[in-house]
């Protein structure tokens, strides 16, 4: 310890050395070389003005001076050749501190196992089994009660939508119908649900839980006409026993639309359960998505034993909903601000304020910056999910100069491989789901849906680590980078980013989007926890979604990040209209449509 200390403190010395010096050639320098300068052209004008001597030779005297003046112009000459030699030494000396201040090491940091997992995530486990009092679907079920449900938005806000459909039927005690998928907003993907998902395996593997069919049976030779409404966000068990129940008992056959977060984030254990035995166990993607996703990892994997995944999200429209500003000039804000008036509603943007609350996503520099000083080296490899970065390769460039070994679906297959999927917004996201989900570290640039099902999916399926970067902190410390020491630098990433590694226990059960945060479903083996601690490597072998174990208990406050963010109940688009009839003077103008405008969360949603 002393040792260390010691060497802290010989490093604030050098660090403010070198700052003294800076200063001193900055300006003592200069002085120098300007005051001589004045003194020998002073002395040159002098000997210009000079009478002639009386004593001596007219021709003589003059001789001496024109001696003198060259004299004296050789040395002004060489003064001030002087002056600018010094000033270019002193340029390139300053250089060199700054450089030596703040220089990212050649070789980044260590990859040591510490980085690519958790050693107290072995001691949870996904556990999503319904309990004894849950009775089955044919039990539960009614005649004549049919559901159908619209998903509204990108693919991981429909999931979201899917899943939360499964527990409303339950709810109701109704048949669903399979969901139909959002074909019309921003996304604008034509793919049904059986082009993503394996709807086979889905009615399956829920037929102990809710009836599903494909579509709406026929009554007198016609197909049952359906009532279309739709259900306030966060709609509680009783929200829908009073607002759908008595209409599906008339009407028999409702359709919900814009179908996403429209039932409540806390509900009772079993139907917890059930959402996680949706999301984690009945939506799987179809084989050709599955298969295609596979070779993806494979071939990460072919090329290093862990790789990173980084959902970078650092598109027109995520930058221009935040309101940030990144230093683009007049065009950036031209740019953006074209997007940003598509919303009537949205508040003024204020840069230094969102910047200071956390709500500016990190550039793909920072992002670098960030993973290196946590640690990962220059040589660890990293699989980027992203749509059209905005600044295209110049805004790339700083991330891949940190790691190059970079990489995305574009560059690990053949244009012919990802034809199938190319058209389909829908099945490209699944891609990406799939690397992102299977990657050793998961790491998000912002809190969208695909970033909060996968974190919730990770901590289901063993804790594995996603990062978040704790931008409120952040946001002090990235500007102000140069003025420090690589090693001060990666002090701070480090001690901001704790609460934000995805460590079991790391947010509050119950605390945020269950989708997310799904601690119901999570289970702690204590007994191989306490075997542990005692000296006994033995763990308990825990069958896969088994319920042996006990739920988690809300954690002391000491283990929790103080800048855990207070989680909306309310997503943008539910208080945001948008302005008609606008259009873009910009490529972006191709992603929408007058006729058909998006909702916030719909444009934010993956």
């Amino acid at each position: 310890m002393g040792v260390q200390r010691r060497r802290t403190h010989n490093h604030h010395s050098n660090h403010n050395q070198l700052k003294k010096l800076n200063h001193m050639l900055k300006w003592i320098i200069p002085v120098i070389s300007s005051v001589s300068a004045v003194v020998i052209l002073f002395l040159l004008l002098l000997s210009a003005s000079s009478v002639p001597s009386p004593f001596g030779d007219g021709d003589s005297n003059h001789h001496h001076q024109r001696l003198l003046r060259q004299q004296l112009h050789r040395q002004f000459i060489n003064t001030t050749t002087t002056t600018t030699v010094t000033t270019s030494l002193n340029n390139n000396v300053m250089e060199e501190i700054r450089n030596n201040v703040f220089r990212v090491p050649e070789g980044g940091g260590s990859s040591s196992h510490d980085l690519w997992g958790s050693k107290s995530a072995k001691f949870y486990y996904g556990c999503s089994n319904a309990s004894v009092k849950f009775t089955r679907a044919d039990v539960n079920t009614q005649p004549n009660r049919y559901l159908m449900i619209a998903t509204s938005g990108g693919l991981n806000q429909q999931r979201t939508g899917i899943t939360d459909a499964v527990v409303a039927a339950r709810i109701l005690n109704a048949t669903l119908v399979v969901p139909k998928l959002d074909q019309k907003s921003f996304w604008k993907d034509s793919s049904n649900f059986s082009e993503i998902f394996d709807v086979e395996w889905f009615i399956r593997s829920l037929s102990k839980d809710v009836k599903i069919i494909k579509q709406v049976p026929k009554k007198g030779g016609k197909v049952m006409s359906a009532h279309t409404m739709r259900v306030p966000r966060k709609c509680t068990v009783k929200c829908y026993h009073n607002r759908v129940l008595p209409v599906l008992l008339k009407k028999h056959v409702v359709q919900l639309t814009k179908f996403d977060y429209r039932l409540a984030n806390k509900l009772d254990p079993d139907l917890q359960k059930l959402r996680c035995r949706v999301n984690y166990h009945a939506l799987k993607f179809t084989d050709p998505i599955r298969e295609m996703g596979k070779k993806l990892v494979h071939r990460m994997r072919k090329r290093s034993r862990h790789f990173i995944a980084l959902h970078l999200r650092f598109e027109p429209d995520m930058l221009a909903f935040s309101g940030c500003y990144y230093g683009g000039g007049d065009k950036e804000r031209a740019d953006l601000g074209a997007i940003r008036k598509r919303w009537k509603t949205l508040h003024t943007s204020n840069p230094d304020k969102e910047r200071r609350h956390g709500k500016c996503p990190l550039t793909p520099e920072e992002v670098g910056l960030m993973l290196r000083a946590l640690g990962f080296g220059s040589e660890v490899h990293i699989y980027v999910a992203s749509g059209e970065v905005y600044g295209g390769d110049a805004t790339l460039g700083p991330l891949k100069a940190l790691f190059p070994n970079y990489h995305s679906k574009e560059t690990l297959a053949s244009s012919d491989e990802l034809l199938p999927f190319s058209s389909f917004s829908s099945r490209m996201a699944a891609l990406d789901f799939i690397v992102c989900d299977e990657s050793d570290v998961f790491v998000t640039n912002n809190n969208g849906n695909m970033a909060r099902i996968l974190a919730g999916r990770r901590r289901y399926s063993g804790h594995k680590p996603t990062i978040r970067p704790n931008a409120k902190k952040h946001s002090s410390l990235f500007p102000n980078r140069e003025n420090m020491t690589w090693e001060a630098f990666a002090s701070k990433v480090r001690s901001n980013q704790r609460g934000f590694m995805g460590e079991p226990k790391e947010v509050r059960a119950g605390r945020g989007e269950f989708h997310e945060n799904p601690s119901t479903c999570i289970c702690e083996d204590s007994e191989a926890k306490e075997r542990a601690k005692s000296g006994h490597t033995g763990l308990t072998k825990v069958e896969k979604g088994s319920n042996v174990g006990k739920d988690i208990v809300e954690p002391s406050d000491d283990l929790l990040s103080d800048d855990e963010p207070d989680w909306p109940d309310m997503d943008y688009g539910e208080k945001l209209s948008v302005s008609e009839g606008k259009e873009l003077n910009l490529d972006y103008s191709l992603f929408f449509k007058p006729e058909d405008q998006p909702e916030f969360e719909e444009i934010l949603s993956d």
